[in-house]
């Protein structure tokens, strides 16, 4: 089949290329319409199911594009040959494989209107029904919410919005104008597919207490806050509260972030959240939160205590100080350096393409890298030369155990970063093929012990800012020879256990 698919994109895209001519048109205009300043999302996915991580490109001004991975540090276009269509002011991209038939499928949020689209095979995709789903959608995200085996969708939107309503912003002598503040549109509720198992979904977000809570949704992450077995819904809201849906178990969520210490900072401040991760960065078991923020709000980091309780670390983690000049977008804690510890990238860029007519930042900015030192302090290193980021996927596109992120800029190409490669250090990489569970396992915890101690992490492509990430679970290994253990806990419920596990692989794991 890869065979075809090579065939049929090479008729009809340009040659292979190192570098991507995907551009991100944002499509900027002197009145500065809100939605210009929010695109765009990039999905890691294996769409044609070689083995090898591929590339959708979401846009606003311009086509969505399509990427294959050539296994040769490479990519080729195969948007023509792929059928997708794209939408006007595509915001972000969330992959899964909603049907079970093995390949991942893609939706598309956007302003006024989104799109699922089913992968057919060879390259091919088409669109499906689903309930409407209108008004400003950010991005979105997939898990299995009621453990039934097929993955559910939970879409962010942003705010109310309608450009015939658009204000001024900017200037008080109207020499120049700015993206508004978002109190000037009001909040909106998220949606909540089910996914009923036939190719149908049903709209649930008034069942399942998910739209009574109007927020101005970014970004959504998946979490087991109080390791219940029920996967947990954590919301960055602009300038509100964010929220963290506790799963109920009944079909039901409820809303309990103030409550939990993840809906305001220490000081009580509503931010300005975007991007997140919901992921354990200390070790405990625990699955902590890390939120990226606009330039002078910090970036918070929840710890999670357990017991449905966080506390907000940021500033004695070291990071409250190093990041307060940058306003970030897409954020991700992968371990990049596969030294058994979880780094964190944030993408950043002012809001504003402006921001020096009226205050001493840059409006481009670089992105950076938060690493812990051996006092458990991060510090921060600029990775990227300044630009207006955005979206960020994460996975290892070469195979290799490295972990690397492709990162959206406005009006330009995308980066695609790759860390200096630790090449004595071990790692190991997780495929999940689900039985009872989703065809991906996303959603499974799987915990590895070693001669240097014990490591978690969980199955899943919702990570940072309109985006979607590798779906294998991936863990650095430092000197570590052997994983002595691994252990899975399945969103059906089963636990899996393997011993000796050999290092430097992608290792199959069949849910039972």
């Amino acid at each position: 089949m890869r065979k075809f698919i090579f065939f049929f994109c090479a008729l009809l895209a340009a040659p292979p290329s190192f570098f991507f001519s995907h551009r991100l048109d944002n499509a900027p205009t002197p009145e500065h319409h809100q939605p210009e300043a929010m695109p765009g999302g990039v999905a890691a996915f294996d769409f044609d199911g070689d083995g090898w991580l591929d590339l959708v490109f979401a846009n606003a001004g311009g086509p969505l594009t399509l990427y294959r991975n050539n296994r040769d540090a490479s990519f080729t276009d195969c948007t023509m040959a792929s059928g997708l269509k794209n939408l006007k002011y595509s915001m972000g991209v969330a992959t899964a494989d909603f049907d079970n038939d093995g390949r991942p499928d893609l939706f598309l949020a956007g302003l006024n209107s989104s799109s699922l689209w089913r992968n057919l095979g060879g390259g091919r995709f088409a669109q499906v029904e689903i309930p409407l789903v209108g008004g400003w959608a950010i991005g979105a995200g997939w898990f299995d919410y009621d453990r039934d085996g097929d993955l559910d969708l939970f879409i962010v939107r942003y705010v109310r919005y309608d450009a015939k309503d658009e204000i001024f912003c900017g200037a008080a002598d109207f020499s120049y104008r700015t993206y508004c503040h978002p109190k000037f549109y009001p909040a909106i509720g998220n949606i909540l597919l089910r996914n009923d198992g036939n190719g149908h979904f049903t709209d649930v977000s008034v069942a399942s207490g998910i739209a009574k809570h109007l927020g101005k949704g970014m970004a959504v992450v998946f979490g087991d806050a109080d390791q219940d077995g029920w996967l947990d819904a954590f919301v960055t809201n602009d300038t509100t509260s964010n929220f963290l849906f506790r799963n109920q178990g009944d079909g039901t969520f409820e809303e309990i972030g103030l409550a939990a210490g993840v809906g305001v900072n220490d000081d009580g401040l509503e931010l300005s959240s975007m991007g997140a991760d919901f992921r354990d960065l200390d070790g405990d078991g625990n699955e902590d939160i890390f939120v990226s923020a606009l330039a002078n709000e910090s970036f918070p980091l929840f710890r999670n205590l357990g017991k449905l309780q966080f506390m907000d670390v940021t500033y004695r983690a070291g990071i409250g100080g190093k990041v307060l000049p940058y306003s970030g977008w897409a954020t991700g804690a992968f371990d990049f350096d596969n030294d058994g510890q979880r780094e964190i990238l944030v993408a950043n860029g002012d809001v504003h393409d402006n921001t020096e007519l009226f205050s001493s930042r840059k409006s481009k900015q670089p992105s950076i890298l938060l690493k812990r030192n051996a006092k458990g302090v991060f510090e921060s290193t600029e990775i990227t030369a300044p630009a207006w980021h955005r979206g960020a996927a994460f996975g290892d596109f070469g195979n290799d155990g490295q972990m690397e992120a492709v990162i959206t800029r406005l009006g330009d190409t995308p980066i695609w970063w790759k860390p200096v490669r630790e090449a004595k250090r071990n790692w190991l990489g997780v495929v999940l093929m689900g039985s009872k569970s989703n065809s991906q396992g996303l959603g499974a915890m799987v915990r590895i012990k070693t001669q240097a101690g014990q490591q978690w992490n969980r199955a899943t492509t919702a990570v940072g800012y309109a985006s979607a990430s590798d779906p294998r679970v991936h863990f650095g290994l430092g000197s570590s020879t052997a994983v002595e253990e691994l252990e899975v806990r399945w969103p059906s419920g089963k636990v899996q256990l393997l011993k000796d596990v050999k290092t430097g692989q992608y290792l199959k794991v069949r849910e039972p």
